[in-house]
């Protein structure tokens, strides 16, 4: 791994710029891929199955959101103290969170499993499902939920080696995963004729190989990270799981708050009917595409700010913070001149259906606010995670997921009476949330004492 070794001292000593966007890239190509073989699978449902099954996946992806959002808070929280640790050298922490990680995440994936398929009708019905495609949903839903042990599983294991340094391996995996998810899509949704059933299982299988090929390179390189798999080493070690939980749960909280806000929201436009239902989910994928970006971003500012942190570079922190603005801005500006001036070709992608294509015309103005929300998050994600300031995580999770995003999408929805674009909208300007807070948060100086403290590796400033 002297690659990703390499890589680790430049995440501290190297060109910002360069460094931000070496460690980034593998994972904007990972998320690349990831939303790829997501929107396959409305893209081929759409054109083998119609209107219906477009609308049933896009609102078993979204009850796919309620599963993953568990595996996505701590897996952030790991990556993140595990950069950290390597920052200060201690790598015993590595191999003690590594353990922590695999037995915290996968009890809860086994715990997910059986409390979603007790209960995925009473979702299903909160959500407003329209009953034309009741089937359709259930199925998808239902073999989705098999996958989630592989779903956290290769969640954790990328968290890992991410922390490490090593982001190019994930994206090798997602890439397999994606290649395996496409080819079963068009075969169990085409000739073999499953329908969503089939987008749903082409999925699962894709993640299970994927997980399989990540834990295999993880035993490979077990000395580099100081665990050796034996049973005694998945235990729970309290000097790791205490931050690990302090961090993790307010990003929980953040994803969950963010998830069960757009559920409550998109339970009010599915009562709009499937064509409503059909615009939302593919609007929801194209927003998806800057958002990987935004997210890939994220991720590797907040990598980049933990440890510099570690090394008591402080310095580098608001030249991290300004690098991921402008990095997410140039993207953005090119998605939003795509779907101002070819809104069709974008949407028509997914679905022929001329009043799907219609109404998806009016979400246009709502789209150019999504993307200066996800232009504006991960600048601000980094500082916040990066610093592990677990507080202030919990105050933008309440304020975002609930405060903005529910109460404004009613306020403009319902008393306003803007109906369908209100509830877009709400959704759409809650996402600016996080930049006032994150902003006011840098200009404070407070991120240089927050989270765990620098150990006795930590360099002075230079």
């Amino acid at each position: 791994m002297a690659r990703e070794e390499k890589l680790i001292r430049d995440l501290t000593t190297g060109s910002v710029t360069k460094t931000l966007l070496r460690f980034a890239l593998p994972l904007f190509l990972s998320g690349l891929l990831q939303m790829v073989y997501n929107m396959v699978d409305m893209v081929v449902v759409g054109r083998f199955v119609g209107t219906q099954g477009l609308s049933a996946v896009s609102i078993g992806g979204e009850v796919l959101m309620l599963i993953t959002f568990v595996a996505m808070g701590f897996s952030n929280a790991g990556q993140i103290l595990i950069s950290r640790y390597v920052g200060e050298n201690r790598r015993d922490k590595v191999g003690w969170m590594v353990g922590t990680l695999f037995t915290i995440l996968m009890g809860l994936a086994v715990c997910i499993t059986v409390i979603f398929l007790l209960s995925y009708q009473g979702i299903l019905r909160w959500l407003n499902t329209p009953e034309d495609i009741w089937d359709y949903t259930r199925q998808y839903c239902v073999a989705c939920v098999y996958g989630t042990v592989f779903i956290y599983g290769y969640n954790l294991v990328s968290a890992i080696l991410r922390g490490m340094g090593d982001s190019r391996h994930p994206f090798q995996f997602i890439a397999i995963a994606s290649v395996i998810n496409i080819v079963l899509d068009i075969l169990f949704v085409g000739p073999i004729g499953l329908g969503p059933l089939g987008a749903a299982l082409a999925t699962v299988i894709g993640q299970a190989v994927s997980f399989l090929f990540a834990l295999r390179l993880l035993y490979r390189n077990r000395e580099q990270i100081n665990f050796d798999f034996k049973p005694a080493h998945f235990r729970i070690h309290p000097e790791v799981a205490r931050p690990l939980i302090s961090l993790g749960i307010p990003m929980v909280i953040q994803s969950a708050a963010v998830t069960f806000s757009m559920l409550f929201v998109n339970s009010y436009i599915n009562t709009y009917g499937t064509v409503a239902v059909a615009v939302t989910g593919v609007a929801r994928k194209l927003e998806n595409m800057i958002g990987v970006v935004s997210q890939s971003i994220s991720s590797a500012g907040g990598a980049m700010v933990s440890q510099a942190l570690g090394a008591g570079k402080t310095k580098r922190v608001p030249k991290v913070y300004f690098t991921c603005l402008w990095v997410v801005a140039i993207p953005a500006a090119i998605f939003a001149m795509v779907t101002v001036f070819h809104p069709e070709w974008l949407f028509g992608l997914f679905s022929d259906d001329p009043e799907v294509l219609t109404l998806a015309l009016t979400y246009v103005p709502v789209a150019l606010v999504q993307y200066l929300g996800a232009t504006l998050r991960p600048a601000n994600f980094a500082v916040i995670n990066g610093s592990g300031n677990s507080r202030l995580n919990l105050a933008v999770a309440l304020l975002d997921g609930i405060a903005a995003r529910i109460g404004l999408a009613l306020l403009l929805g319902l008393t306003l009476g803007m109906g369908i674009l209100g509830f877009w909208y709400g959704n759409a300007f809650a996402g600016t949330v996080p930049f006032f807070i994150g902003g006011t948060y840098l200009l404070s100086g407070r991120w240089k004492t927050a989270g765990s403290k620098p150990g006795p590796a930590a360099q002075p400033e230079v």
